[in-house]
């Protein structure tokens, strides 16, 4: 089977001829139609857990990924039971097996699929889990409820945009940074404001807009040199969340904030509450970009100089 691979960490990722892999107990076998790009399939090669797990060489690419089951493993007493011809979405990334979704079959643990529904198509499946799953617990993560106030720094990408949507469908006033070129779909897509993050420090312009504070922010571009000027526009009692492990709890407590770094964790139940979701029209995942399986490289190469503003789906099929 075709498959994009990473030899070693910082290697240019390349197509390699692998044979395909096997399912064991609680395992299902995908023959995969669409994969989801993320910042994190890159960042991973770039060793951004090394030292703290193994990764086997070569490692297949990619966490997330649609599909349709080919064969499975014995279910634990826990998991769903998946049959051949099952259509699914979910999570395949196993850095300390070499597997992902950047393949025409791919392997991961049943607790890590959902079914996918008849009238959601594959790219689209393939678009939600960590965006979506993200989305869902980051903003879930800050306690933000009706009438309050969140920022979404990062909105641009699949996840701040579902973040945004979540977040407004509650009743939560979003504000969300974006370029001029983003900024009415933002709105759009349900934000209340918009800060142009090219024309002056985000702070400094949410300060001017709230200088009595906000009381939220789920933040997916700070990192721990940047983020308390963000950190900072928060009420007392105010709760942020990082994606980037920016946020140091301790300090903040010294200051009367709350904070988190949380990493996205695509439940089944959440799979399933995101695609019915998509099916109702209550939430978008946006496809900016679809390249084949072939071009993943340069579809990383895209997503690291910025350019997504959306998500970007390798096709496989």
């Amino acid at each position: 089977m075709r498959a994009v691979v990473a030899t070693d960490f910082h290697t240019e990722p390349t197509v390699a001829d692998l044979p395909v892999p096997e399912p064991g107990p609680g395992e299902v076998l995908v023959k995969i139609a669409a994969a989801g790009v993320n910042p994190f399939d890159w960042k991973v090669v770039e060793g951004a857990m090394r030292g703290s797990v193994h990764h086997e060489f070569p490692l297949v690419l990619g966490s997330d990924g649609a599909g349709t089951v080919v064969s499975a493993g014995e279910p634990g007493p826990t998991d769903a039971r998946f049959e051949p011809g099952d259509r699914v979405f979910g999570q395949f990334m196993d850095v300390q097996l070499g597997r992902g979704s950047y393949a025409e079959y791919a392997i991961t643990k049943a607790a890590k699929l959902a079914r996918l529904p008849d009238a959601l198509d594959f790219a689209t499946a393939a678009a939600i889990p960590t965006a979506g799953a993200a989305a869902h617990d980051f903003v879930e993560g800050t306690g933000a409820g009706p009438g309050q106030t969140l920022l979404v720094n990062g909105a641009s990408g699949g996840v701040g945009q579902a973040a945004v949507q979540l977040a407004a469908a509650q009743g939560i006033r979003v504000i969300a940074t974006a370029d001029p070129a983003t900024a009415d779909l933002l709105r759009e897509l349900g934000a209340a404001e918009t800060v142009d993050f090219t024309a002056g420090p985000t702070a400094d312009q949410v300060r001017e807009a709230h200088p009595d504070g906000i009381d939220a922010v789920v933040d997916l571009v700070s990192d721990a040199d940047t983020i308390e000027p963000i950190a900072l526009l928060l009420k007392p009692n105010g709760a942020i969340v990082s994606s980037n492990g920016a946020v140091d709890a301790e300090l903040l407590s010294g200051k009367g904030l709350r904070g988190w770094n949380l990493y996205a964790n695509a439940r089944p139940a959440t799979l399933a509450s995101l695609a019915e979701s998509v099916q109702r029209g209550q939430i978008r995942f946006l496809i900016d970009h679809e390249a084949p399986l072939g071009d993943a490289a340069a579809a990383l190469d895209r997503l690291k100089a910025g350019k997504s503003r959306g998500k970007t789906v390798l096709t496989v099929a």
